[in-house]
């Protein structure tokens, strides 16, 4: 036990320093090469030009399900449209057309527009000079007339506000036939009052002017409310009967506005709310539709939600008869449906790519990006990568792989809980213990955050020592790296220098460790590995490095009286090795 009690100072102080290796963190991973069976020989980059991988453009591979897909196919996904990358995914909740009535309602004394009729009430401003100078505001009477002095009465009922001028002035020179310059303009037009009544938010009569719009009134009422009105049957009643009903559906899609000059006593009629359907997903118009009607047809949804070129499937789910309905059908199909109230189509691309998109790192001769065949294999793939044989290391092409990344950082966290359970679930014997263990469960819990921090490059290794190719197929985002041809090979880890030694045929392991300076104090000659520019580890090496090769000296560690520090100790390499980092 005392032994047990003297030794943590030490053992900690290995354990600090070994977790130090994990501060200047790169991206980085690996994993153990793929086996070569049924290689015939040595395969690899070779000079010469680079047609084109792309298969025919018809050579599509399609599926027919919902579910999940391999990772070459990458499954269904539902991607927003590129010009509005923050919409959030999810289904519909907006009602199309509400976006008419979020803007304030328009002033009622607003002058109206030149194609406004004039009527009686309306106010007409009148200058003349000249000859004779006479300056006049007049109201239209209810004959229809505007009276001038030493004019008399002009007709004006029935004349575009734009053509008062006109007419006033002929009227003028009828009577002065001297020189006289006329002026008039229509100051604003009589305030009728319109009842706006239905499903929207504040019912009842408004003020407004007869050249408003049914949209104005509407505005002015609140707007119709998108949880119960209509804004497929809106109508203007007059007199009791129906003037016009009004489509806004028509007015957002091409603009489409029935053309009515609205007067006292109308009605504008909002009816109750029809079907709704919503659209999600791979659409441009990520909204809930109103339906004309008691169904809607799939190409109307189509033609309404605007579905984004890479939408192939629809997910349609609803009820039918009371019971719950769910119905997987290509875009294709989707159009000769009937959807009903209540349904929601989400918009999916359930067809994987025919392509893969790799780039290209490192010594090479021609462009940094290729476009292959989703079935083209590594070695296909090297066989079109031209690259300058005195330059580059054909031997040590390795490959970066995204979903190897994502594995080996999820194996890291993995081992990092089951080491954090262990260290705060541990039972002490003794007090002296206990205080020893808390220090411990304290350093140790905070280099266990920082190794958190680890980000793995997802490094496969595909070459092995002869420079024999894995056909390994690839996948969308690998990065194949060709390095460079280098005559020095990096000893690191604990030695006393670590720096480039230049290679010779002739030096073995403990020469380029002498070369280093010795090993360092926790350094001993039995705990050596080489990483092989391809990436693959000797752990046991009986060989020396070959140029472009790191050797590494693994730090010493006597782990054997505590199981947590045997466990941190497996750890740290792990991580070390994922991101690449050894240094004293």
């Amino acid at each position: 036990m005392h032994h047990l009690v003297r030794r943590p100072t030490a053992i900690l102080r290995c354990l600090a320093l070994l977790l130090a290796l994990l501060l200047p963190v790169a991206a980085g991973a690996q994993v153990q090469p793929p086996g070569l069976a049924g290689q015939a020989g040595p395969r690899g980059p070779a000079v010469g030009t680079l047609p084109t991988l792309l298969g025919a453009a018809a050579d599509t591979i399609t599926t027919s399900r919902a579910g999940s897909a391999t990772a070459a196919e990458g499954g269904p996904t539902a991607v927003g449209p590129i010009g509005d990358p923050a919409r959030a995914a999810g289904p519909a909740t907006v009602v199309f057309g509400a976006a008419l009535f979020t803007r304030a309602p328009p002033s009622a004394t607003d002058t109206p527009n030149p194609n406004y009729v004039i009527r009686p009430g309306d106010r007409v401003s009148v200058t003349i000079w000249g000859f004779i100078e006479a300056s006049a505001v007049g109201v239209v009477d209810p004959e229809g007339n505007l009276f001038l002095p030493q004019i008399g009465p002009i007709r004006l009922a029935g004349t575009r506000a734009g053509d008062v001028q006109r007419v006033v002035e002929a009227e003028v020179r009828r009577v002065y036939s001297q020189q006289v310059q006329v002026y008039a303009v229509l100051l604003n037009a009589s305030q009728v009052g319109v009842f706006v009544t239905g499903p929207v938010r504040a019912p009842g009569r408004h003020l407004g002017a007869g050249s408003d719009s049914v949209l104005d009134y509407l505005t002015r009422a609140g707007g119709v409310d998108p949880g119960r009105g209509s804004y497929r049957d809106i109508s203007v009643n007059r007199g009791g009967r129906t003037v016009v009903r009004i489509d806004l559906y028509r007015f957002l899609l091409t603009g489409q506005l029935p053309n009515i000059t609205l007067q006292e006593g109308d009605t504008i009629v909002v009816a109750p709310q029809g079907a709704m359907v919503g659209a999600d997903g791979a659409v441009r118009n990520n909204f809930l539709f109103e339906v004309n009607g008691r169904s809607m047809p799939g190409r109307e949804l189509l033609s309404l939600a605007s579905p984004l070129p890479s939408a192939t499937n629809a997910v349609i789910r609803g009820s039918r008869g009371g019971q719950p309905f769910a119905r997987y059908a290509t875009v294709q199909e989707l159009g000769n449906l009937q959807l009903q109230d209540q349904d929601t189509v989400t918009f999916i691309t359930d067809s994987p790519a025919p392509t893969v998109r790799v780039s290209i790192e490192g010594s090479r001769i021609g462009p940094s990006v290729l476009i292959a065949d989703r079935d083209t294999t590594l070695c296909t793939l090297l066989d079109y990568v031209a690259v300058d044989p005195v330059l580059a290391n054909p031997a040590g092409v390795f490959l970066l792989r995204p979903s190897v990344a994502a594995q080996q950082t999820r194996v890291i966290n993995e081992a990092m809980d089951r080491l954090e359970r262990q260290l705060f679930m541990s039972v002490s014997s003794t007090t002296g213990v206990a205080e020893i263990r808390a220090v411990e469960a304290n350093l140790v819990s905070t280099y266990i955050q920082r190794a958190r921090r680890t980000r793995p490059e997802g490094r496969l290794v595909v070459m092995d020592r002869a420079g024999r190719c894995a056909d390994v197929r690839l996948e969308d985002g690998d990065t194949v790296v060709i390095p460079e041809r280098v005559q020095t090979v990096l000893v690191s880890g604990e030695v006393s220098v670590p720096q480039a030694v230049v290679w010779r045929p002739d030096m073995r392991i403990p020469d380029y460790v002498r070369a280093a300076g010795g090993f360092a104090e926790r350094g001993v000659e039995s705990q050596v590995m080489i990483r092989k520019a391809s990436g693959e580890l000797i752990l046991e090496p009986t060989e020396g490095p070959a140029p472009g090769d790191e050797l590494i000296a693994l730090p010493r560690l006597d782990p054997k009286n505590f199981q947590i520090a045997r466990d941190l100790l497996n750890l740290i390499f792990q991580s070390a090795l994922s991101a690449r980092v050894f240094m004293n």
